[in-house]
């Protein structure tokens, strides 16, 4: 039976679409940010491969499909961003700062933990993508010679932290601008701070998809300037 389900196509994806949907119900039951639905997946997925035996190599062969989704449900992102347009070009000038700051920040602040925590290069290479899109962000961790597994974990981690922790973080430093919202989810915690900045508001999720696409591209330019660094 456990031979049949690890072979099985459809029994991967069923289950990664059962745990989100049981993260989903647990999130809107128990109304705390740490109840992340992808982080409560994730965990289920964990204990029942772990229960059951079924080697994740058999279970990600076949959840992997789900990844194929993943291009499109981010062009769906371009729909707000068409309904906010005209706001988008009269703020462009703060949205490209904005977005500018957002990268440098990513970048210094691992180049900083990485001296701090004596990382040598494959680590720190690693963990220069963090910031961005797996999609692009596994394919910056390859070329530059880091390990693209640990990439897609901290890009994951990032992703589920920045979610949690959006609005607490503009609460507590008084963030009341859409604009400014939309920014800091989008350039600091890609695809999912954006899932959060939509929750908060239209403008906020228009403006965090377009900081998703700048903020890729641009990180793969700059990142350029910051591998040799260690």
């Amino acid at each position: 039976m456990i031979e049949f389900l690890s072979d099985s196509a459809y029994f991967s994806i069923a289950l990664s679409i059962i745990a989100y949907k049981f993260g989903i119900i647990v999130k809107n039951k128990l109304k705390f940010a740490i109840f992340n639905p992808l982080l409560v997946a994730t965990l289920v997925v964990i204990v029942f491969l772990l229960a059951t035996g079924i080697p994740y190599e058999a279970y990600e062969i076949h959840a992997s499909k789900l990844s194929y989704l993943l291009t499109p449900a981010t062009v769906c992102l371009a729909i707000p961003l068409y309904e906010q347009f005209e706001l988008l070009k009269e703020n462009k000038k703060a949205i490209a700062i904005g977005i500018l700051s957002g990268i440098l920040a990513n970048l210094i602040g691992v180049f900083v933990l990485a001296l701090l925590f004596g990382l040598n290069h494959e680590q720190y290479v690693t963990l220069l993508p963090k910031s961005i899109t797996t999609a692009i962000g596994i394919g910056v961790s390859e070329e530059l010679g880091g390990i693209a597994t640990i990439t897609a974990v901290a890009i994951i981690i990032t992703g589920v932290l920045g979610n949690i922790i959006a609005e607490f973080v503009c609460k507590v430093c008084k963030i009341n601008e859409p604009i400014a919202k939309g920014l800091a989810c989008g350039t600091s915690a890609h695809a999912i701070g954006t899932a959060k900045a939509i929750e908060i508001g239209e403008l906020e999720g228009a403006v965090s998809g377009l900081a998703i696409a700048v903020t890729g591209v641009l990180t793969v330019v700059f990142v350029s300037f910051f591998v040799n660094l260690i």
